[in-house]
């Protein structure tokens, strides 16, 4: 034997019978949060700035490199001895 049961109602009306909370109110101020921090920190989302600090980032990390290899090469570094 086969049932088929369709049940028309919405979100709000399924929660309810269900006994589930209502995070309506919740998921708005949540929303308006992430709105807000985002218009915030706009200016990361630009590709110049995103560039600037990637490059800034590269520079250290190629300059610390670059030392580590001269350590290594003339045999100054630490750990040896």
């Amino acid at each position: 034997m086969k049932v088929t049961v369709e049940i028309d109602c919405t979100p709000a009306e399924a929660r309810a019978f269900f006994g589930l909370p209502d995070v309506t109110q919740l998921n708005d101020h949540l929303v308006q949060e992430m709105t807000k921090r985002v218009d915030a920190n706009i200016n990361m989302l630009q590709p110049e700035e995103l560039m600037k600090n990637w490059m800034t980032f590269g520079g250290q990390a190629q300059e610390t490199f670059m030392q580590l290899m001269r350590a290594a090469a003339t045999g100054t570094g630490s750990g040896r001895g």
